[in-house]
């Protein structure tokens, strides 16, 4: 059975002062950050600053953490036409980045144009991830379009078949954010929520990518599809960077500092998809009140599949 936004756990207590649960409760888990109006990410916050609410109706918090699970982490590099010197100048920069990850995190390296291939799949030497980053990219063509969104779902896919653990699981995709319409939004959307995996984009900027945009606004709804919908339905980042190799450890550090939030899933039929909403406490809010809170917006109910039909 695949599993979205839910854990079984078996548990008999959490720690000190954590509510006791009966085996096999089934756990809805939302991953959060809290942003400030520019855009900073706002910290020391604890469980008793955020409320949660399934269908409009507010849940308990059973058990919180912060920014402490281990990652399954997916590196999805945008290689087409535009995309080469700056996709090339973040793998130079893989060594920066990998200061972000730590023991026991799996990584997985991802490229696509208009079509997905793996370069590494998940390992947690991370050694070989920085060698795959800095040797095997700067050996793509970077030529052919860009299916950004058949790329996302077919990240979204792979960790379908990879066993669930508490691992934090995330999709940081490289790209220019331009590309051809190939799926439903809704439907990777539905596909990342029934992976339990957040999306975040390092989005580039600058010479050949300005020089497309341009294009792009005249080539309107065939060329009109982003990732930054997609991330901010999954709770992820939307990080435009004028220099993608500075800004890809943050990007990463991002992913690592995130709250982890879970609450009992209410009783539903299988394989519905019900709407989550996090926001601050009252008391929380009133000390930040321009805060804001990214988190998922939805979940799939544990039943069947329900991205067995590509549209």
């Amino acid at each position: 059975m695949r599993v979205a936004g839910w854990l079984l756990l078996a548990v008999t207590a959490w720690a000190q002062n954590a509510p006791t649960f009966k085996t096999a409760v089934s756990l809805v888990h939302v991953d959060a950050e809290v942003a400030s109006a520019d855009g900073r990410i706002l910290d020391g916050f604890t469980k008793k600053d955020f409320r949660i609410f399934d269908e409009g109706k507010e849940q308990p918090v059973l058990h919180f953490s912060a920014g402490d699970a281990a990652l399954d982490l997916i590196l999805l590099f945008d290689v087409s036409g535009s995309m080469g010197p700056k996709v090339q100048q973040v793998g130079l920069a893989a060594r920066e980045g990998m200061q972000e990850l730590r023991p026991g995190d799996r990584v997985s390296v991802m490229v696509f144009d208009t079509r997905t291939r793996v370069l590494l799949p998940f390992t947690d030497d991370l050694d070989l991830v920085e060698r795959t980053m800095r040797v095997d990219l700067a050996r793509e063509r970077f030529r052919g379009g860009t299916f950004i969104q058949s790329a996302v779902s077919d990240a979204a896919r792979a960790f379908m078949h990879e066993r669930r653990t508490e691992r934090r699981r995330a999709v940081l995709i490289i790209t220019d954010n331009l590309g051809q319409r190939t799926r439903r939004e809704s439907t990777v959307v539905r596909e990342l929520w029934e992976a339990d995996a957040l999306l975040s984009a390092l989005v580039v900027r600058g010479g050949a990518v300005q020089t497309m945009a341009a294009i792009h606004a005249y080539m309107q709804p065939i060329l009109n599809v982003g990732v930054r919908g997609m991330a901010a339905k999954t709770g992820g980042d939307f990080l435009p960077a004028n220099d993608p190799a500075a800004e890809f450890p943050e990007s990463m550090q991002r992913i690592r500092s995130r709250y982890s939030l879970y609450y009992a899933m209410p009783e539903a039929k299988a394989g519905m998809h019900r709407s989550v909403r996090v926001e601050l406490a009252p008391d929380a809010a009133s000390k930040h009140p321009k805060a804001h809170v990214r988190a998922r917006t939805g979940y799939l109910t544990p039943g069947q599949s329900q991205s067995t039909n590509r549209p």
